[in-house]
């Protein structure tokens, strides 16, 4: 397919199918009819920040409520979870919003996909702005469309999730601070007035939260999601 390449307004044409946009204010400016209209968004993010929809002044005030006859479905990573704020965060836009919630540990493209015509993905810093490409084409949606149905189908339900790192949310703090310190594993436990093979129970169930492979790896994830 031959390329017709264009700059405009933020806005680069690499296709009919597929615009590369740089700005969420942009992003959402080109794109605000599209979400004004959907009636099934699909949505995967690593934190709360990604999908800034109701940042834009492009777009309408975020209702109390999605309307009866859209459905919304997100999937976010469990080191979300281990922030309290943002734990209430992801339960009122499912109580109070109605959206679907699940966490996955898979690694996430950051995506949103409308009425699976649309796919929007995130992409990386440029000067300062992030970059969006939006496409339309249909081999490519109904490719991200089933990536996205895999790992829905394989996350765990907000709720389900939530419970099972309830008792590590209120330990990480303080281990994550430990562990930034470099304190031994027996110190650690007797500070926190926990045994040694419980401190290492907790934590390797942190590492997992945050997607880590190693306690390094554990203190550079804390830190992008602004836990430490």
């Amino acid at each position: 397919m031959a390329q017709n390449r264009g700059v405009s307004n933020g806005l680069t044409r690499v296709s009919e199918a597929v615009a590369v946009v740089y700005g969420e204010e942009e992003l959402f400016r080109r794109t605000a009819h599209l979400f004004a209209a959907v009636t099934d968004l699909a949505c995967a993010a690593n934190d709360l920040a990604t999908w800034a929809y109701d940042h834009s002044p492009e777009m309408p005030p975020m209702p109390d409520g999605y309307p009866g006859d859209l459905r919304v479905r997100k999937l976010y990573r469990p080191g979300l979870l281990l922030d309290s704020v943002s734990a209430r965060e992801l339960a009122r836009r499912r109580d109070s919003l109605g959206a679907e919630i699940r966490i996955s540990k898979e690694e996430l493209n950051e995506t949103i996909i409308l009425d699976r015509r649309v796919v929007i993905l995130a992409g990386d810093l440029r000067a300062g702005r992030r970059g969006y490409s939006v496409i339309s084409q249909p081999e490519i949606v109904q490719g991200v469309m089933s990536l996205f149905e895999t790992a829905w189908r394989s996350a765990t339900d907000l709720a389900v999730y939530d419970a099972q790192v309830a008792e590590i949310r209120q330990l990480a703090p303080a281990v994550l601070d430990l562990l930034g310190q470099g304190v031994k594993d027996e110190t650690a436990a007797r500070r926190l007035g926990l045994g040694v093979r419980t401190y290492r129970r907790r934590v390797a169930e942190l590492m997992d939260a945050l997607g880590a492979e190693s306690r390094f790896q554990a203190g550079v994830r804390a830190r992008e999601l602004g836990l430490v």
